[in-house]
């Protein structure tokens, strides 16, 4: 498990290592400390610690030895709804960007801050742009109810016009993104499977068209 973890792999061209591509985690978090200062009528500023923990165990011999870093920069939709006076219920779907990582036995990250910084404004460059490319329409009746929003693709699971995941909003509301394995369309937090299939199968029938 540990070399197939270490192995060198490809991706569009270049070299990495660790999880392969379309594989991934499923994790639970201990209750965390979330704190948050308003600093303009729509921003604030968070801050969010907590341990995770994996659902299963990690295989034997499988993953990166205890004490390596990871720096991620996160992009998400977070859904709130209050339910009584002290408790919401709350959702977050999005991406993470892998910033830097710092390897247990060297104890320093592998780039530096300044190169950090441009690789993070290179990544919020291509999410801008394809927030302003037309997004996928999508408008249709299900169960009674009529649904019309748009699917905005995620250009870096784009391959020979089609793209693997695509950012959902349906009447004003983000329900996350929607992927394709090979089971079929997948959303983490919608349900109702026969719904997401619906999504999908318009989606694909628009890359379908192009």
């Amino acid at each position: 498990m540990s070399a197939s973890y270490n192995r060198f792999k490809t991706y569009e061209g270049k070299q990495y290592t660790g999880v392969q591509i379309g594989r991934g985690h499923h994790w639970h978090y201990d209750q965390g400390d979330w704190k948050e200062t308003k600093i303009t009528p729509d921003l604030w500023e968070i801050s969010y610690a907590v341990t995770k923990r994996r659902t299963g165990h990690a295989p034997e011999g499988s993953g990166v030895p205890v004490g390596t870093g990871y720096h991620w920069y996160i992009l998400a939709h977070q859904n709130v709804t209050k339910l009584n006076a002290n408790d919401y219920s709350t959702s977050m779907t999005g991406l993470k960007f892998k910033m830097a990582h710092k390897r247990a036995d060297k104890g320093k990250w592998n780039i530096s801050g300044p190169t950090q910084r441009k690789h993070l404004v290179k990544f919020l460059k291509e999410i801008i742009d394809q927030l302003e490319k037309e997004p996928i329409p999508l408008a249709f009746e299900y169960e009674g109810v009529k649904y019309k929003g748009e699917g905005v693709p995620i250009s870096q699971t784009c391959e020979k016009g089609i793209c693997y995941e695509v950012d959902i909003t349906l009447n004003d509301e983000n329900l996350g993104i929607l992927r394709y394995a090979k089971s079929g369309w997948k959303m983490d937090l919608v349900e109702d499977k026969k719904l997401v299939k619906v999504i999908g199968d318009i989606v694909m029938e628009y890359f379908d068209e192009l």
